[in-house]
Parts: structure tokens; C-alpha cells; sequence
């Protein structure tokens, strides 16, 4: 269930154990979601910790591989591997019936023994209904649906929230001539894209395998050595660590604060007719509001049949594992500072083994 990295790696370690099994993909093409994101979008995640099981990038690839390259990547996984990809297939509900799993579509109802959910979250954008909402006589728009800059050259832009997707809008359209203000409720940690050279990702990797004292001690040096380098830090620092929650990677949103290019306020008190009032006490007038709220994993079909842990994802035993459902995996439901992709590669190698495994010792 899922046509992107996560149902793709899954399919082909699937495939690998000789396991039948169709995916269901919603859109039209291999890679739906990625071909629907911001023309810019390129990867934080260094390459060597970005690839599918069994298909690495070509050396040739870029260190942090482009959006559309990386949709070319998707597309050429799927033709060689002869993934079995159904498309235009929507997931409306999936069903426990009579011990097994009744599946219905938009193109009609299949049975099944085992379920692999492998939606992953941008299809399901967190949209909050702001104090105020009817009054503002603007556009309000969540950033899953921002492509590129044209378009908002010359007019005052309310970026609400500042995780990577709204750090990296936010200063594009700066860039291109938006008069930007980033909302800021919590802070933000900020760490470099990075380190000596190697991808932050690499060094976050084998920091993680420390004891947690000297992982914080780590962090606080990256922290001093950026503060030596750069001055201190233009966003408010959250209470968590960037060990707890993904920090915003790279520079570009606090270069463009630091230039002049983008206003920072507090959290959204509420809207107006033309624009925000803010909980520092500010107001200001916007044409166009960006929700860079985040996303939240795509679990609707499942109805409720799963509960949810802290963070919003299916509770699961062994990383993939269902807790409430027999026979129901995920993939593409763990997110740390390893890297979104490299946990998918992971869990669907396991995620196969034990579907595999479970169905031969029936």
C-alpha cells in the first residue's frame, strides 16, 4: 500500500522472498508524491545512506541528490526490478475479516493475508484551523501544495512554522523577491548540512551508537563550533534537543534572517482580514499564508484498528510490526537523524523477512 521509497523497497525484498503481493499506488506514475513536491527539493541525506535495497545511485549522482533525479531513481527501481505496481489505486479502507484482510479500492476489493502500509506521511498534511481563518481575505495554502517561487515576487509572505520544508520555502521566496516573515512558536535547533565535509547525517549516524551524555556533548560542540563560525544563533532555541526531534539542516532560512530577507515573529495568536496577530504582541499584514506544519502518517484506511504512539504513527513491536493487528506491517514509519530513506531500507528488508518467514511456517 504505497507507491513511493517505502512500498517500492518493501515490493522488492517481497520480491526477493518469493513472496506475491500487488502495490497499491493512488496516483498515476511510480513516486506520485515525490513528482507532486517543490521543484527544489533536494534530499539532506547524503547519497551512500539514501538508496533503496539493492539499487545504489550511479556515481555519477550528485553527494545530495536533486528531487527529480531522485524521481528518475524511484521510476528506474521499480522497471528493473518488475515491481508489481498497480496505479490509480486509492486505498478507501482496509478491513479485518474472518482472519484476513479485505482491502477496498477505487478500482474494487481484494483479499489478502498480509497488509504492508507503506504511505508514509506527506499525504497527509497537518492543516490547523488558525484562530481566525474565516477572516483572513487571503490565500492560505499548506506547503505540500508550494511548487515554486513565481508568483509571490513583491508580495508579504507568513511562513508558518519552521521545520526543513518551511526553512527551505521561506528563503526561496525571499530569494525571489517575497517579503517573507518565518512564525515561530517553539524554536528551532539549527545544525549544519555538513560536517568536515561529510553529510551530518553520516556523523548523526555513529554519534547515535554513543551513550546519550556523550551524544548531548557532541551536540554541544557542533552547537559552539557553528556559534565561533556563524555568531549567535538568529531563531530561539526549543526546549528538546536535536537528538529528540529532526532540526532543521542547513543554513539557508538563518542566512536569509541574517541578511534582512526575512522577518521573525512569535507563534500565530490569530488571523485578521489582511494579515496575523502574533503571541509576541506584533501584527502584520500577509497577502499569502504558508502552513509548514508537518505531516502525520497516512493511516485513515485503518480506520481504528491501529492506535497511535507519541508521535502520531502506528504503535509496532520490532520496528515494523503491528501491536493491535495480526499480520499488519509498516514501513516508512520510523523517522530519526539516520535519515527517512535509510530507515525505509531497513524496515523493509525486516519488514519482508518476517512476512516471509510467518507465511512459511503456516
Amino acid at each position: 500500500m504505497g507507491g513511493g521509497p517505502a512500498g517500492l523497497a518493501a515490493s522488492q525484498q517481497l520480491r526477493q522472498h518469493r513472496v506475491p503481493h500487488r502495490v497499491l499506488e493512488r496516483g498515476d506514475t511510480v513516486g506520485y508524491t515525490w513528482a507532486n513536491l517543490y521543484d527544489s527539493l533536494t534530499l539532506h541525506t547524503g547519497k551512500h545512506m539514501s538508496s533503496l535495497p539493492d539499487m545504489a545511485f550511479p556515481r555519477s549522482a550528485p553527494l545530495f541528490v536533486p528531487r527529480r533525479e531522485f524521481l528518475d531513481y524511484l521510476r528506474r527501481y521499480a522497471e528493473s526490478f518488475e515491481l508489481p505496481i498497480d496505479t490509480g489505486s486509492t486505498v478507501e479502507r482496509i478491513a479485518r475479516t474472518d482472519g484476513s484482510w479485505t482491502v477496498s479500492t477505487s478500482r474494487g476489493v481484494l483479499a489478502t493475508n498480509v497488509v504492508v502500509v507503506a504511505t508514509g506521511i506527506v499525504a497527509n498534511p497537518k492543516i490547523p484551523r488558525l484562530p481566525g481563518h474565516e477572516r483572513f481575505a487571503g490565500r492560505i495554502a499548506h506547503s505540500v501544495a508550494y511548487r515554486r517561487p513565481d508568483g509571490y515576487a513583491g508580495r508579504r509572505v507568513l511562513v508558518v512554522g519552521v521545520g526543513n520544508s518551511g526553512a527551505e520555502i521561506g528563503s526561496e521566496i525571499a530569494h525571489a523577491g517575497g517579503k517573507v516573515t518565518v512564525a515561530v512558536r517553539s524554536g528551532a535547533n539549527v545544525v549544519p548540512l555538513t560536517l568536515a565535509g561529510l553529510p551530518i547525517q553520516y556523523v548523526s549516524f555513529w554519534v547515535r551508537k554513543l551513550p546519550r551524555r556523550v551524544q548531548e556533548g557532541a551536540v554541544a560542540l557542533v552547537r559552539l563550533l557553528t556559534e565561533l563560525r556563524r555568531g549567535k544563533p538568529v531563531l530561539p532555541r526549543p526546549a528538546y534537543s536535536p537528538l529528540d526531534e529532526i532540526p532543521v539542516i542547513g543554513f539557508h532560512l538563518v542566512d536569509a534572517i541574517a541578511q534582512g530577507l526575512i522577518d521573525v515573529r512569535g507563534g500565530v495568536a490569530e488571523l485578521t482580514a489582511d494579515g496575523a496577530r502574533f503571541t509576541d504582541g506584533t501584527a502584520g499584514r500577509f497577502d499569502d499564508i504558508i502552513l509548514a506544519t508537518g505531516f502525520a502518517a497516512a493511516l485513515d484506511a485503518l480506520g481504528g484498528l491501529v492506535q497511535l504512539d507519541a508521535k502520531g504513527f502506528a504503535r509496532r513491536r520490532d520496528r515494523v510490526v503491528s501491536l493491535d493487528q495480526p499480520r499488519l506491517c509498516f514501513v516508512g514509519h520510523n523517522y530519526d537523524a539516520s535519515g527517512g530513506l535509510y530507515n525505509i531500507s531497513r524496515d523493509a528488508r525486516l519488514a519482508a523477512r518476517l512476512i516471509a518467514g510467518d507465511l512459511k511456517a503456516r
